[in-house]
């Protein structure tokens, strides 16, 4: 059992709105959160291993990254600049068909160096190989919801079902959801056999869905629907899930979402890179739909930055709604933290509060961008980076705190590992 005591903090629970409490502490016990509120109401009397003196920065709720391809970061920066589908056709593809396990595996824990520095406490993953993902993750505490990317290439039904049952219960850190890669890369029969697994299981299910236009139009073409009403003409969404990109949907998708509870993940920041468009989040939050934040892969961002997402959820809704006003700074930090709990199915992950498992982040507050404390939640959003970023708990266990990181591998060690395994790939 490991018992930690941090004091002196500004406190950003979020479990009741956006007020910061002055002078607060958070106390853990093991895992999970014993304390967090004002000092006046602090039990006495209990002996720490360690109590860390916040000195006025801010504790918050780690930010969740709900939707990544970790095992990518072996391809970052390697075939920027092109269009769409020579980018996968020509330079993804063909490497990642030569990707071995324990190349995600090291992939992977480079991802997880790169989450901690931005205060993201856990990642909703969808990836080639969830094995070596979970021993990667788990390996550095880190917490990590996989999801099924079935298309008619790869991961079958069968294979879905042996990953639901044998990556779920086994360990806090890791869970596992079906899920389809897309409705154009699947046929309808395997997503009629992955609709009849989410009834088994009562379990929801998740995809990409409407990131382009092209899509859109293609399902159109051999549906005479869109991907949001064929996938839910099957019975995919009884169970509750949703979709990653979200760019393109219909007023009757958005109210097939509203329907089954279904949240849209957006992810800003691919989505300009690659020329996708931009996602109508002044509507989604008008109609009340859940929204979540996801970086997308580091092939294709290129950075696994949830600061950078943020301003980029409401910049580009004010320039697509040509109004200033759209989305608030609170609505996209709510987001990025409870929004991308409740999407991975992390309820106990979702705010600080006693019970609850400590994933939290702590914010230097006297960086230069984080002053005058005029807002604390509007800086984050509006001019906070991760240079801000001072320390990250997952479970209780700081992984990250000041620049280095405690995640039982030397930093060196994955990043010369991961150099080496792209130097393997250069001549595909």
């Amino acid at each position: 059992m490991s018992r930690i005591r941090i004091y002196n903090a500004r406190l950003l629970t979020m479990a009741d709105g956006f007020d910061v409490i002055e002078n607060g502490v958070l106390t853990t016990d093991d895992e999970r959160i014993s304390y967090a509120g004002a000092a006046s109401g602090e039990p006495q009397g209990v002996k720490y291993d360690r109590e860390i003196d916040a000195k006025g920065n801010l504790l918050m709720p780690g930010f969740k990254n709900a939707h990544t391809h970790s095992g990518m970061t072996f391809l970052r920066s390697y075939a920027d600049d092109l269009p769409l589908d020579r980018w996968l056709n020509e330079a993804i593809f063909p490497r990642e068909a030569k990707l071995s396990g324990d190349g995600i595996y090291w992939s992977t824990k480079l991802a997880v160096m790169e989450y901690l520095t931005s205060g993201i406490t856990a990642c909703f993953d969808m990836y080639l190989q969830p094995y070596p993902i979970a021993k990667a993750t788990e390996e550095c505490g880190f917490r990590c919801v996989q999801v099924g990317s079935m298309n008619n290439f790869s991961q079958s039904l069968e294979l879905q079902e042996e990953w639901y049952n044998e990556l779920n219960g086994k360990n806090p850190l890791t869970s596992y959801m079906f899920g389809y890669h897309a409705e154009y890369t699947c046929s309808k029969e395997l997503l009629e056999g992955l609709s009849e697994l989410s009834h088994k299981y009562k379990a929801p299910v998740w995809g990409h869905n409407s990131e382009t236009a092209f899509e859109v139009d293609g399902c159109k073409e051999r549906y005479g629907i869109t991907p949001t009403e064929f996938t839910e003409s099957l019975g995919l969404y009884e169970y509750g899930g949703g979709g990653y990109h979200c760019v393109y949907l219909s007023d009757n998708d958005m109210e097939i979402f509203k329907k089954h509870g279904l949240c849209v993940v957006t992810n800003p920041g691919s989505n300009t890179k690659l020329a996708s468009g931009i996602a109508p989040i002044s509507t989604y939050l008008k109609k009340n739909i859940g929204l979540a934040i996801g970086t997308d892969g580091p092939a294709s961002n290129n950075c696994l930055d949830m600061f950078r997402e943020m301003f980029l959820v409401t910049g580009l809704a004010k320039l697509n709604d040509k109004d200033a006003s759209s989305v608030d700074g609170n609505d996209v930090l709510y987001m990025a933290t409870v929004g991308g709990a409740k999407a991975m199915g992390l309820d106990d992950c979702d705010v600080l509060a006693k019970g609850k498992y400590a994933d939290l982040v702590m914010i230097d507050m006297m960086k230069p961008e984080m002053q005058p404390v005029n807002n604390i939640t509007k800086n984050l959003v509006y001019s906070g980076s991760k240079a801000d970023v001072k320390m990250t708990m997952v479970a209780g266990k700081i992984l990250y705190e000041d620049g280095n990181f405690n995640i039982g591998e030397s930093p060196d060690t994955i990043i010369n590992e991961v150099n080496k395994l792209i130097g393997e790939m250069r001549d595909i």
